[in-house]
């Protein structure tokens, strides 16, 4: 049975992987021939930026989310 950090990782790994296939996708049918767009002129920017975007994107739905700080704080309210 995989630890949650294992988890993390593989989910990440996907993610990267179907970003950049999707960042190349946009870069084989939509991309700049020009060579003025910065991520959409190259494949490998296409695919790199796709492969980040997708894993800011599975962190944003992340439900395994760690305690938030005030819970562990006492307030300014409570002495002691």
């Amino acid at each position: 049975m995989m630890n949650s950090n294992t988890k993390q990782f593989v989910i990440w790994g996907i993610a990267a992987v179907v970003g950049a296939t999707a960042g190349f996708i946009y870069w084989y049918f939509i991309g700049c021939n020009s060579g003025s767009c910065a991520i959409t002129s190259s494949p490998v920017n296409s695919s790199i930026y796709g492969g980040i975007m997708a894993i800011l994107l599975v962190n944003v739905f992340d439900k395994q989310k760690t305690k938030p700080e005030n819970e562990n704080r006492k307030t300014i309210d409570q002495k002691g």
